[in-house]
Formats: C-alpha cells, structure tokens, sequence
C-alpha cells in the first residue's frame, strides 16, 4: 500500500489497540514469550498439571524459547509458529546422535565385579537405561559416556555413534505446538494477550495409524506362553489383557481395590516413573478413567492364587520387606515390596515378544486387543468406552473404527443371510 494508507492503518490499529487496553481486552505488557513461560510455570503450571504433562512441556521449552523465545506475546504470530513446526519438520533437524553397544557390556561388568544394580548406581543411571546397554540397543551419547567412565574403559572401545537425518514426526511437532497453545491460552486468560495465535497456526498433517492388536487366536497363544514365566509377569499382562486397563493403572493397584466378593476392581489411581524424582503416585488420566471393571471368575481365581504367592514372598523377604507400603500394598512391586517401575514391564514385554512368533506388539498393544475383542463380540461401544475409561464413546469410535467396521460387515452379512432367503421365497412364490 502506499506510505499514506500505510500510515492510515496504522493509525486504525493503533487506536483499536488502545480501546481494547482501556477494555481490559488486553494488556500493554510487552513480555518476552520465553520470560511469561517462566513465570507460566511458577505460577500456575507447576501447581496444575500432571506431573508427567509437566515433565514432558519442560523438556520441550529450551527448543521453544530458542525459535521464539525472544519475540514480545503480543507479537506473536501464526506465521512465527507456523515457521517454527516447519523448521521442527524439516530433514535433519533431528540431527540426535546416538552410542551403539559395540561390546559387550554386560560381560564387561561381570568381569570387574559389577551387578548391574552396582553398575548403574556407579554410572549415575535408571537400571532401565543401562538395561538397554546390555541388550545392545542404542542409549543417549551422554549414558553411553557415563558407562564408560565407569567400567574405566574408552567410549570408542565400548560404543559407536549413530545418526539420524530425519525430521521431527507430526505427532511429536504437535506436542511442541501443544506447550505454545498452553502457555499463550494463560496469557490470554491473564488478559496480556488479546488471543491465542497457536489457534490459527497449521500443523503438519498426521497420518492415522490403527491400533496394534492381536486376534482372539493370537491372544489365546499368549496367554499359553505366559505359564512359562514368572507369576508377576503372568498375572500382569492377563490382567492387562482381560481388563484392558491402562499400564500405569495396573501398576497403581492395590489390593484394597479388588472387590473378590463382587468380582470388581477399581481404577482409583495410577503409578508412574518420573525422571528425577522416581515412583509417583497420581490420579487417573480424567474422571471417566476412575472407574469399577467386572472380571470373570477365572480372573478372581488368579489373583487369589497370585496374594497368595506375594504373600510367600512377603515372609521369604523377612526384614527387607519394606513397611512403608503395609497400609497400601501395591498388587506388583520390586522384590522389598516397593511400588514397581512401570519402565520395567514394558521393557520386560518388549524381550519377551523378541522371544515370541507373536507380532511385533507393544505394552499397550494389549489394551487394543481387549477393546477390539469385545468390540467383535457385539458388545456395545458404550459398554467398552465405559470399560476402557474413555471420556466418551466417540473416543472409542475414533480409535476403533478397525474394528466397528469389521462389525458392520459381520452385520451386513448377518442381515443377508436372514433376509436374502426371505426374499428368494417371495420371488419364487411370485412366479
């Protein structure tokens, strides 16, 4: 536009800025994003979110105040976060070495004298990390240089470097855009803002991906190699199977939660790792998730089978059974009685599939088998949403459209097979 209507609007934005300052619209703040995130964790984050959300929005910030840190919140524009999850997308912004075991480190501990607990506490690492070591799958650059130091060996002697040129997933760019879209909606509630720009901002399209599952038959093979494994692990992915509950729920159960009288268990709370300050108790994922699942008998008989066997292992353990947990005892915990590291079943699961003919399913894969079972036994999708804990059945909908579809046909077949003879005879009868 030419310098006058330039200067004209200018003036319009200027004096709509103003009304909407005395309005109380907005503020004239003139914060930097990167300052009002830090004051949005302070003030409301660390006190309001889960504390797995918060673990995860903190790890993504320093990314996030390095591309528009230092832009003023009332600056910011779709354009800036639509830039940012290009950047985020684009081929080699990954660029995140990893240290591939090239020896065995394993073999290496035991000969020094180091259990694996022993070695972990010496390298300053979670077992479950140097875990991965010893199974020979790539750990973080800074891992690998912690175990070297402590077996006192050189890194190029115990680990080659990996690389990736890939970008960011969509998925993984919408989480960034999830901890912009809730820092900047605060601001907008704080009044600094007149509007949150992440809502007009474009995310990259995301592919949907069906859930992983087994089939009924695949799902009866598991559970006949489960017998070969210990009774934890066996009592833990049968419930995860029968119930469909998540895997941070099971392991916050306690027995106070099984209701053997009325075949119930309830959902109250969950149990989660968290990096730097270890097991953590917290609630459910939302209210729906609080929740009472029935069992069939078979299920109450294993558990009681299962009490039975802690409760051996209980009076085996003697004075390293920890007391702490005597009023909460948790149904699956470490051999001293603590709650269990939820890390650890997945880990343990992934090794056991490894050893399996069973397709490449993970942990969660088993809560997918359980709804789409039930879903290809027609029991209704409100049943299952209110089994699984979905909010709404439409969750349920959107996640197993595999599987509702799969009943639609069943039932388009089932409705030619009661109605095309029907019609044949009509036809016959006509003639």
């Amino acid at each position: 536009m030419s310098p006058k209507k330039a200067e004209k609007e200018a003036m319009k934005a200027a004096i709509l800025f103003e009304q909407q300052v005395q309005q109380g619209l907005v503020l004239s703040s003139g914060i930097k994003f990167e300052d009002f995130a830090k004051r949005y964790f302070e003030e409301y984050a660390n006190d309001h979110l889960r504390p797995r959300t918060l673990q995860g929005y903190k790890q993504l910030l320093p990314r996030i105040n390095a591309a528009i840190g230092q832009i003023h919140i009332d600056k910011l524009r779709p354009n800036h976060l639509n830039a940012f999850y290009k950047q985020l997308s684009a081929e080699g912004v990954r660029a995140d070495s990893k240290a591939q075991p090239i020896a065995d480190i394993r073999s290496l501990a035991k000969a020094s004298g180091l259990t694996q607990k022993a070695l972990a506490a010496s390298a300053g690492l979670h077992i479950n990390t140097l875990r991965e070591a010893y199974n020979n799958r790539p750990v973080s650059i800074e891992s690998a240089q912690k175990i070297s130091a402590a077996l006192g060996k050189d890194f190029s002697f115990l680990f080659s470097y990996t690389k990736t040129n890939k970008g960011l997933s969509p998925a993984t760019v919408r989480k960034y855009h999830n901890v912009i879209s809730s820092i900047m909606q605060r601001a907008v509630k704080w009044q600094l803002v007149y509007d949150n720009p992440a809502h007009r901002a474009e995310l990259p399209k995301q592919a949907h991906e069906e859930a992983v599952y087994l089939n009924e038959y695949q799902a009866q093979d598991l559970l006949s190699l489960l017998k070969t494994e210990t009774e934890e692990h066996r009592v833990m992915v049968s419930l995860l199977l029968f119930t469909g509950m998540r895997r941070a729920e099971l392991c916050g159960l306690e027995w106070h939660d099984i209701d053997f009288d009325h075949a119930l268990i309830s959902i109250r709370r969950t149990s989660q790792y968290i990096a730097g300050q270890g097991i953590i108790e917290d609630c459910t994922k939302n209210t729906s998730s609080y929740r009472a699942i029935k069992i069939s008998s078979s299920v109450i008989s294993m558990l009681k089978a299962y009490r039975l066997h802690q409760t051996e292992a209980r009076f085996k353990a003697g004075a390293l059974w920890n007391p702490d947990r005597a009023e909460h005892p948790r149904l699956f915990t470490r051999p001293d009685g603590l709650p269990i590291n939820p890390d650890s079943l997945t880990s343990w699961f992934r090794d056991f599939i490894n050893r399996t003919d069973l397709p490449a399913i993970h942990i969660h894969s088993l809560r997918h088998t359980n709804a789409t079972l039930q879903i290809a036994s027609n029991i209704p999708v409100t049943t299952v949403a209110d089994r699984l804990g979905h909010a709404t059945p439409a969750t349920t909908t959107k996640i197993y459209s595999h599987a509702i579809q799969s009943a639609n046909a069943a039932a388009a077949e089932a409705l030619e097979n009661l109605l095309a003879p029907t019609a044949n005879r009509t036809t016959t009868k006509r003639a």
